[in-house]
């Protein structure tokens, strides 16, 4: 669908390329996309779980099916992606997050969240995730780096703030009223500007990625550029990129670090007030998390292209790894600093490298069908990461040996980043 009366008129007035409006579109659609994150919902788990009385496993579940249901959809909704483009994949996205957010508000019973958040977490993991990216690599190339950088910034505030404001919200008037206003926030700053400002490609304002700018390779590592050495962008099909090592290698990546990710984002809350910390600094500890992820993400967007993709994988893998070990010997509230400035470092790592990875790897040809089959990936790795804490918690009644399981898989990650290279380049895989 086209819809480009705003876009046609502004792009002639702009002193600058239209792709940076691009990038202001999709920052609002990854600021209002954490209102259903796990970081979110941690923050509730306390207030809704003592006043039903249900199991830390049950509230996992309802995160792990979320992801479950957007495994199944990424292949098909990649597909959609690459025919309809990121406008109508975001917008549709925000308005049925933001009302079942607000919906959630209304629970009276398990079921009634469970639907209501799977829902949510579905566009999160899904929808969201290829709408963004895939708007982004279409107008980017020499600056993918930085872009990708930035909607990481973007997305870290947003999972900065969102947490505080549910805690403030929660303070005042109960949980009920902040999923409303956290709802409400998703609906407002997410869907006007990718409705009014969103272009599928550049080309279709007449336009080239980036501005026309070529990609300059002598600031770049001979490794990243395996598939740039001639200029010309990689052009993979969806068949093509499942048939290289590199696909199932940043697959497998992937598969070993997002339980990481999603197990301890969901629970940190639960196992900082457990360890002794005040609810309101256990809130404080997350928002810091969330803080040195944004700024992670604009260093590691700016230096992959120097370090390359493998030794950046590597050290947010290593980040993560410390955090889990920080968090097991959590005794004073510094030490949850500690932990989650790490955690943040790791998160906000692979949250911008991966992006970069997938694009430069295979190009923009079949973004979607590739990231949407990688995306299943990524997102039922989420899906098992809250299982496998709350169910451990339940049993055990602490989060350690959830926590020495994710220190294995994120040094097993270690491994798998190292194993990880560009596909080679051929003709025919080059426009």
């Amino acid at each position: 669908m086209k819809f480009h009366f705003i876009p046609n008129w502004l792009n002639p007035k702009l002193p600058f390329y239209y792709g940076w409006i691009i990038l202001f579109c999709v920052c609002c659609a990854g600021f209002a996309r954490q209102g259903p994150a796990v970081a979110t919902l941690s923050i509730f788990i306390f207030p809704m779980t003592s006043e039903f009385g249900w199991s830390f496993t049950a509230v996992s579940s309802a995160v792990s099916l979320g992801g479950i249901l957007a495994a199944v959809s990424s292949p098909f909704l990649g597909l959609l992606l690459d025919k309809y483009g990121s406008r109508t994949i975001l917008c549709i996205s925000i308005i049925i997050t933001g009302f079942t957010v607000m919906l959630i508000s209304l629970t009276q019973s398990l079921f009634f969240f469970f639907a209501l958040f799977c829902i949510a977490r579905m566009n999160f993991a899904g929808p969201f995730d290829l709408g963004i990216y895939g708007a982004l690599n279409n107008w980017f190339m020499h600056y993918r780096g930085i872009a990708t950088s930035v909607i990481t910034f973007t997305q870290m505030t947003g999972l900065m703030a969102m947490p505080l404001i549910a805690q403030i919200c929660i303070l005042y008037d109960g949980w009920r009223f902040g999923w409303i206003v956290i709802g409400a926030t998703v609906l407002i700053i997410g869907f006007l500007p990718n409705w009014a400002l969103m272009v599928r490609r550049p080309e279709d304002l007449g336009l080239k990625p980036d501005g026309g700018l070529e990609p300059n390779t002598s600031e770049q590592t001979e490794e990243n550029n395996l598939n740039r050495q001639t200029n010309l962008e990689p052009s993979f099909t969806r068949h093509e990129a499942l048939g290289t090592m590199s696909f199932w290698m940043l697959s497998l990546y992937t598969l070993l670090i997002y339980p990481v990710q999603a197990g301890i984002s969901l629970h940190q809350a639960p196992h900082l007030i457990e360890r002794g910390l005040d609810p309101t600094i256990a809130a404080t500890v997350i928002s810091t998390f969330s803080l040195f992820s944004a700024f992670a993400g604009v260093i590691f967007g700016i230096l992959v292209s120097r370090i390359t993709i493998r030794l950046s994988l590597v050290a947010a893998a290593l980040a993560l790894s410390s955090s889990t070990i920080s968090m097991i010997l959590i005794s004073e509230v510094w030490h949850g600093y500690f932990a989650a400035a790490m955690f943040g470092i790791g998160i906000g790592g692979i949250l911008t490298i991966l992006p970069i990875a997938w694009a430069d790897f295979f190009g923009r040809r079949s973004f979607g069908s590739i990231r949407g089959i990688a995306l299943s990936i990524q997102v039922t790795a989420q899906a098992s990461g809250p299982l496998i804490s709350g169910f451990l918690r339940d049993q055990t009644g602490d989060y350690f040996m959830s926590l020495v399981i994710f220190m294995g898989l994120s040094l097993a990650a270690v491994l798998a980043a190292i194993l990880t290279k560009p596909p080679k380049p051929f003709t025919k895989n080059l426009k």
